[in-house]
């Protein structure tokens, strides 16, 4: 009676398997998030959380809510400026997404 093989080939199977997981984009440019051309800005009063944190640098899926949030509470944003004052945002992060950003009216 044959066995079914179970050494070093199907454990590097499973090693492969969990790898092609883990990185997908292999070779993928550095700047996973390149800034958007003028007619792909993201708005930061109506752009859903996902949309923020994969839009802008330094804004992962936590600080994205947080924006979603203050709109929530004061309205929306009355200057792109005023998104520094979202906790966990900072003026750094504002002036190094200027380029991605847009504001419609709140």
């Amino acid at each position: 009676m044959k066995s079914i093989q179970s050494g070093p080939t199907l454990a590097r199977m499973l090693v492969l398997g969990l790898l092609a997981l883990a990185f997908p984009v292999l070779g993928a440019p550095a700047d996973a998030n390149p800034a958007p051309t003028a007619s792909h800005k993201v708005d930061i009063n109506t752009a859903d959380a996902e949309t923020l944190a994969q839009a802008l640098k330094g804004v992962g899926v936590q600080k994205a809510a947080a924006i979603v949030a203050y709109r929530a509470e004061h309205g929306g944003f009355r200057t792109i400026d005023e998104l520094a004052n979202v906790r966990g945002i900072g003026l750094n992060t504002v002036d190094d997404n200027l380029e991605r950003l847009t504001l419609s009216d709140p």
